[in-house]
């Protein structure tokens, strides 16, 4: 049976963890009045009466002010009312003649006094936030309805007929201002939230992007100008008149082509209206179409979801905090004797956080509309986007994993035995046309899925430590991978892997020529490669498309908000260079028909290959440097310089390797000593101190932080050892130590390996340390844009 403070942990919110009950603290309060009735208990005839003076205050305080205690009575909690709307009633409690001399048990019930007065005050502020986004929506829901009725009548009317076909039916509505106002800080917390879409909404925009529809984007500082007071304005926002009001409608744009095209919207129609803007003081024509009308729904669809959401978060906040209440009183009750809780929880029972039903009342409502207007009348459908659940797991599952695992080592073992036989891995130069052909295949294959399997052992420890790991990449519940999961898919692609590579070798010793077998590798990258892009909902399509939407965010990344995921994962590309090279050797090997000349070298001549390794060697670091960029940008935080500054030196340093593997001269060696040492050290900081969130010199816990999920502190101390090891891993490059007759391609393998492996032991500890401290200071629930706004007339 799990222990209640773990489930506790395991279910609390964690951007909401300081508004919970400090139940630890609470049991270490407990802990203390427990040693001090052990260590301290006095025989009843030992212990001191009473003063003469206290019993005769005892006695006035009752007769003057009329207090009737029971005999079974042992605190009184005062309530005392709020001095303003905004602050919730505190509530104090009394200790009677039992604990009044126990200085323990008055700390414990100051902390528990403090605590509930601290949810209070929490509920009600979170309470009035979200009631007041719930009539915001209600009025937005009423403005959508009235221009899509409009719409409607417009095209009943054959108005439709007369307007542009590539458009659609729209609203011809009158500009009354000009561009909307916002500042930075504001546009960007905005634009983050439409990246978030529902999964359907997210495969749905890779394939059919909406080109016509203005959204506010990151690129879009290319539209804004600046205005008097420092702040920004975009030109996708613009006030018209519909049904009789002045209203605002804000699209964002959340892709660079959906800029592309917002900007050529508007500028073909700035030119359309140029002439009727000269003609009168009444403006323009805005054209509301069916495209920006379906934006403006899908926006508030996704508002109604988060506060639905947020909703369900104040639930549960509720719910855990009524349990820690009476699970500390009753362990109270236990360790002093005392009756304390049927007393304590009835206040905490009438107390504000308990007994509101605002929530429940609005959570009703909104079911209501979205059943309403977003699901045509179906609770099922409705329900699949307000209370997604995650997946059962199948025993299936667990059963291809061991079926899988078997055939791998089995395959593994059999092909080891065939190279072993037929020397293929020795550095011989008859060998040199397996390993400069095959052999990168392979080596790319085994560094992916190694990754791959060490981020499932990631969140094989994320559970069980109970890590939000889904929170904090903003994962969908039903779409998202389980350890299992990720463990099939390792297994049985490397077991086709190796059995591709076995039976490729087989033929070889059978004596086919490399020209009739060559092609086995390639058209295995090319099954994996359709199987990645496979537009039918097999093989986790839903993962499949997000992993794509992530790699085209990195690649574009000045261009797109920098979210969690995308700089996790653009981490872990920097780790897979090795892997890239392959890549694009194997890429190159294959699209210029060297294979059938059998032709290896031809890449390596070319000067255009050897200057894209440069490239490939360069391109993780950039990204993730762009990355920084684009987060200073935003946040305006010189950390993301200093970050920054990281990758800088880590590119400079593969640079020189690069050069020293194409040069081998004395000059290029010092080159890359230096180089990698400085940003070695660079990383080491960065590492412990930032990611890590280790060495710290005034923690409680020597060296460390102060809140540590693993209870073993050996284990930090063992993991930054090992993390300085495999950092040193570039050693390699000038040792060039071999293992005996092994080809030295083997050997960087094994050194490509270890930086994986340091890779995954890097990836708990930076969810661990954004899990304890919110570092990437992700929000439980997004304050989604709203589409229209209402405007005065004076404005």
């Amino acid at each position: 049976m799990v222990k209640f403070s773990k489930q506790f942990e395991g279910q609390l919110v964690p951007e909401w963890k300081e508004a919970f009950v400090d139940y630890w603290q609470l049991k270490k309060d407990l802990k203390n009045i427990h040693l001090l009735n052990t260590c301290n208990t006095k025989p009843a005839n030992n212990r001191k009466p009473d003063s003469f003076s206290n019993t005769l205050l005892t006695s006035l305080k009752k007769f003057l002010f009329g207090i009737q205690q029971r005999k079974d009575e042992t605190i009184q909690v005062h309530r005392k009312l709020a001095s303003s709307a905004s602050k919730g009633d505190m509530y104090e409690t009394e200790l009677l003649e039992q604990f009044a001399e126990s200085d323990a048990a008055k700390e414990f019930f100051t902390c528990l006094d403090s605590q509930l007065n601290k949810v209070n005050q929490f509920y009600k502020t979170k309470e009035k936030e979200f009631f007041d986004r719930g009539e915001c929506l209600k009025k937005q829901m009423e403005i959508l309805i009235e221009v899509k009725t409009t719409l409607k009548r417009q095209r009943d009317k054959g108005v439709a007929s007369a307007l542009d076909s590539k458009d659609g039916p729209s609203v011809s509505c009158t500009v009354s201002s000009e561009d909307s106002v916002y500042s930075v800080k504001d546009r960007t917390e905005q634009e983050q939230q439409l990246q978030d879409d529902d999964s359907d909404d997210l495969e749905k925009d890779i394939a059919e992007p909406f080109p016509d529809t203005p959204r506010s984007d990151d690129m879009a500082k290319s539209m804004r100008m600046k205005t008097e007071d420092g702040k920004l304005r975009t030109l996708s926002g613009r006030v018209f008149s519909c049904q009789g009001k002045n209203i605002k409608l804000n699209i964002p744009l959340t892709t660079p082509s959906q800029t592309f095209s917002a900007i050529s919207y508007l500028v073909r129609e700035d030119l359309l209206n140029q002439s009727s803007r000269k003609s009168g003081p009444e403006g323009s024509k805005l054209k509301i179409n069916k495209a920006k009308l379906h934006h403006a729904e899908k926006m508030i669809k996704r508002a109604f979801i988060e506060l639905y959401k947020g909703l369900s978060y104040l639930k549960t906040y509720r719910h855990l905090n009524m349990l820690a209440f009476i699970k500390i009183l009753k362990k109270f009750d236990k360790v002093t004797g005392k009756q304390v809780l049927p007393i304590y929880l009835k206040v905490v029972e009438s107390s504000y956080f308990n007994s509101s039903d605002k929530v429940i009342h609005l959570a009703d409502e909104v079911e209501e509309l979205f059943i309403q207007h977003f699901a045509e009348e179906d609770r099922r459908k409705a329900m699949k986007y307000l209370k997604p659940h995650q997946h059962k797991e199948s025993h299936a599952v667990t059963f291809f994993i061991g079926l899988f695992s078997g055939c791998f080592v089995a395959l593994l073992a059999g092909y080891a035995i065939m190279a072993h036989i037929t020397g293929m891995y020795r550095h011989q130069p008859a060998n040199t046309v397996y390993m400069e052909t095959v052999y990168p295949v392979l080596s790319m294959f085994s560094l992916l899925f190694l990754h791959f399997f060490l981020y499932g052992c990631n969140i094989f420890m994320w559970r069980k430590m109970r890590i939000n790991y889904s929170f904090i990449f903003e994962l969908s519940p039903t779409k998202e991978l389980g350890y299992r999961d990720v463990f099939l898919i390792c297994t049985t692609s490397m077991a086709t892997v190796v059995g591709v590579m076995f039976v490729h070798l087989s033929l070889l010793t059978k004596g086919y020529s490399y020209t009739q077998a060559q092609a086995i590798p390639g058209l295995m990258l090319m099954a994996f490669l359709l199987v990645l892009v496979c537009p039918f909902n097999i093989f986790y399509k839903s993962s499949r498309y997000r992993f794509i939407s992530v790699i085209k965010n990195i690649i574009l990344s000045p261009l797109y908000k920098v979210v969690m995921l995308d700089f996790f994962m653009a981490d872990q590309l920097c780790s897979q260079v090795p892997m890239l090279r392959n890549l694009e050797y194997v890429a190159c090997y294959y699209i210029t028909g060297s294979y059938k000349t059998q032709n290896y070298g031809y890449c390596m001549r070319v000067k255009h290959y050897r200057d894209l390794a440069y490239a490939v060697s360069f391109l993780p670091y950039y990204w993730r440097a762009m990355q920084c960029a684009r987060r200073w940008f935003d946040e305006g935080q010189t950390s993301h310089l200093v970050n920054l500054g990281k990758y800088v030196s880590a590119m400079l340093a593969a640079g020189a390797k690069v050069a020293y593997e194409r040069e081998r001269g004395a000059g290029y060696l010092c080159l890359v000593v230096i180089l990698s040492s400085a940003a070695t050290v660079y990383q080491l900081y960065w590492d412990y101190v930032k990611d890590w969130g280790l060495l710290q010199m005034n923690s409680r816990n020597p060296w460390l932080r102060n809140e540590l999920m693993l209870r073993r502190k050996i284990i930090y101390y063992f993991s930054m050892g090992l993390n300085l090891i495999l950092r040193l891993a570039w050693l390699q490059t000038v040792v060039h130590s071999n293992f005996e007759h092994v080809d030295y391609r083997v050997t960087g393998l094994f050194l490509a390996a270890l930086e994986v492996i340091r890779r995954g032991q890097w990836n708990f500890y930076r969810l661990e340390n954004e899990h304890l401290n919110n570092a990437g200071k992700f929000r439980a629930v997004k304050m989604v844009p709203l589409p229209f706004h209402e405007v005065d007339e004076e404005d």
